[in-house]
Formats: structure tokens, sequence, C-alpha cells
């Protein structure tokens, strides 16, 4: 399989490829020119296209022959980075790609999501200041996922809960709703978040779905995931 990953370089983007090459699938990456370095080690294992993910021309370089296309949707700035990033990848990939996008669980694709308080009250002052600050553009995510459950790609928006270091856990358990009760831990490794984004390519049960996921290792005792 031929995989592009686009937004290689930054942690989620390296543990995707290590779970990539681990399954001998040939990965071509794209990142900013200023962090091709950090790919380093990568050496003569992946090709590296420098450039903004949401440059049009290196995208469409990297996903014209890839069989699928995992991609960081990162809001920084306030030019409509993630959704000019999701666009490009919408439009540039191969009409049978398998799509696996990633953002956080403050997207929500349908509105019944039930959020705690943290989430409800202070996302919105965070993303306000980031936002005043032309940091980060919370609001472009939003934009960037509209764009994708519009499409009729063969896509997938994994949601991440709160992200840490450390051994991987297991590929993480899901729900379709943030409120559901497997996700009360709301804590998933950065590690088995790239791996539940690798593995979604081979899940077809997962395309059209917004998956909010959690450490397997964190489920209640007695509760179950309910996709309803």
């Amino acid at each position: 399989m031929k995989v592009a990953i686009i937004g290689i370089s930054g942690k989620l983007g390296q543990y995707m490829t290590e779970h990539c090459l681990n399954r001998g699938y040939e990965v071509t990456g794209v990142c900013r020119p200023d962090s091709v370095a950090k790919l380093d080690k990568y050496e003569g294992r992946i090709r590296v296209i420098p450039g903004r993910t949401d440059d049009r021309e290196a995208v469409g370089e990297a996903v014209c022959d890839a069989d699928a296309v995992l991609t960081v949707l990162v809001p920084w700035g306030v030019n409509d980075y993630a959704s000019g990033t999701a666009r490009a990848v919408l439009d540039l990939a191969r009409p049978d790609a398998r799509l696996v996008f990633s953002c956080g669980w403050h997207i929500s694709r349908d509105g019944k999501d039930r959020y705690d308080w943290k989430i409800r009250y202070l996302v919105p002052i965070i993303a306000r200041v980031a936002r005043l600050a032309r940091a980060v553009d919370l609001q472009d995510q939003v934009r960037a996922t509209d764009l994708i459950f519009a499409s009729d790609r063969r896509w997938t928006v994994v949601r991440g809960s709160d992200l840490e270091e450390g051994p991987s856990e297991g590929l993480p358990l899901w729900a379709r709703h943030v409120g559901d009760p497997v996700l009360a831990a709301n804590r998933t490794r950065r590690i088995d978040f790239a791996l539940f984004m690798v593995a979604a390519l081979q899940d077809e049960t997962l395309i059209h779905e917004a998956p909010a996921i959690v450490s397997r290792a964190s489920l209640p005792v007695g509760a179950e995931p309910s996709r309803a």
C-alpha cells in the first residue's frame, strides 16, 4: 500500500510513519521545509516533499498515486490552514483513495455530542485568545471537518481526547459521540492515536464515521462503547 502522510514531521505524523513502515507500507510525506530535518532518521525509507500542508502543489505530488492519505489537521494561524489542507486532500487525492483525518473532540458531526464544562466553557475562551494572538484558529478545524463531512469521498475523521506520551496501550476504543461512558477517562497515548488512524485504513466500517477515541486501558469496568 502506498500511503501519503500530510503533516508527517510532527509527533503524530512520526508515529504514523512508524506504524506504516512496520506494516510494510510505502510512505510519502509532506511537511514544512524547516521541519524536514526531523525526519532524518527515516532517510532511505520514506520520501519527503517539502511544503506547507495546505500547499496544493506539494499535496498533489504526494497523493497523486497514494492508495491512502493520513492527514493531520493543524489549525495554525488565521489563514484557513486546516481547511486549506482538507480541501487540497479532498480535491487532489485519487477518487478511490482511503482518507483519514485527525482532529480534536471539539468537532461535532451531528450536534449530538455531550461535552463537559471544560470543553463547553474553556475551549471557546482559549480559542478566542489564540485567534486574537493570530496563533491558532480552532474554528478553522470546524470548517475543515465540515468540508470532509459534506464529501462523498471514503473518509474517516478521528477525534482525539487529551493526548499523552508513553508506551502503547493498544488500539483505542471509540464511540460515535463525546459523552459516551466509554470515553470518561478522556486520555489517549499519542502513539495509539496514530495506531488508530493507520488501522482505520483497513477498516471499512469506519468509512463516513467520526469516531471519538480513548485509551483501551482506561475503559471503566463494565462499560462498553455505544455506536447508536
